[in-house]
Formats: C-alpha cells, sequence, structure tokens
C-alpha cells in the first residue's frame, strides 16, 4: 500500500496550497463512472433500436455499452485526478476539473458538522469520503470523496477543532 505524506498541523504553506486526492483512489472514480456510463449507453442503444424497430442489430447495444465503460473510465479517472483540496485557518476549499473548473470555499463559520464515510471498497483501498454539512438551503453540503483515510480523520478534526475555537470566541 502506498503510503501518503503525513498532513500538516500547519496550513498550508502558499508554495503549495493545493493538495491532490491519492491515485489510488483515481482506479475507483474510473470503475464507478464506467459502469454508469456504458449502462447509460447500452440503454439509450436499446431504447433507439427498439423506436427504429431495428431489432436485428443485437450486437450494438453491447458495442455502445463498451464505448461508453471506456469514455465514462476516462472521464472519471480526470476528474479524480484533477480534484484538490485545501484548509487553511478560513475554510475548506475543494478545487475540480481542467476545462470547466469549480472551486468551493467552505467557511468554518458555517459549518454545522462533518461526517466521514467509509464503504467496504474505501476501507480496503485505506480512503474514505468527507462530508461537510453547513448552514444554510442551498449546496449545504461538500463531500470529498476519495481521499486517503488519514487525511479525511486529520480534515475531519482540524475543522472540528478551528469550528470550536471559532465558537468560543462568539
Amino acid at each position: 500500500m502506498i503510503e501518503t505524506p503525513a498532513l500538516p498541523d500547519a496550513p498550508p504553506s502558499d508554495d503549495n496550497p493545493w493538495q491532490p486526492l491519492p491515485p489510488r483512489g483515481a482506479v475507483f472514480a474510473a470503475v464507478g463512472a464506467a459502469l454508469s456510463m456504458g449502462l447509460l449507453f447500452a440503454v439509450s442503444c436499446l431504447v433507439l433500436m427498439l423506436v427504429a424497430r431495428q431489432t436485428h442489430w443485437v450486437l450494438a447495444p453491447m458495442v455502445a455499452g463498451l464505448g461508453g465503460a471506456l469514455l465514462g473510465a476516462w472521464f472519471g479517472w480526470r476528474r479524480h485526478r484533477l480534484t484538490f483540496w485545501r484548509l487553511d485557518a478560513q475554510s475548506l476549499g475543494v478545487r475540480r476539473g481542467h476545462m470547466w473548473q469549480s472551486e468551493s470555499q467552505v467557511p468554518v463559520s458555517r459549518v454545522q458538522h462533518l461526517d466521514l464515510r467509509r464503504g467496504p471498497l474505501e476501507r480496503m483501498a485505506g480512503l474514505a469520503t468527507l462530508v461537510v454539512h453547513t448552514a444554510g438551503s442551498r449546496m449545504n453540503t461538500v463531500a470529498v470523496a476519495g481521499l486517503a483515510k488519514a487525511d479525511a480523520e486529520r480534515l475531519r478534526d482540524r475543522l472540528a477543532r478551528q469550528l470550536d475555537h471559532h465558537d468560543d470566541a462568539l
């Protein structure tokens, strides 16, 4: 198992503020996206065949499913590899994407509670999903999937500590 470097107790420096997700999580992201897109393409092709009354094209849904699975695996892999996180004294940041980038900043003052989720495959790979629940009605959760277990626990603990300190100041 590949060990990731320990998360420092101090906020990341300005030299390297964004931390990548561990590479071993990219396989899970690729498999999940491959299954989803492969099924979507196969069912779409089957529906189009039935609408067009072309039932003799038996292999078409399988080919479409395979093509969708390959495309989905590539998208899932890239999405995981282009996801970064950062924690500083004021907020947790999550940045995703290359061409269409999204960046979310969750101020510590808005954090309500924190969850760690670990399914059986994530446990086998030493990964976890950190779910940050925030105050407000729109976009009230931010989930960072594919974090190393140790990083997810440290992030949760540091956010909880910062939240406690912030509450004490009020």
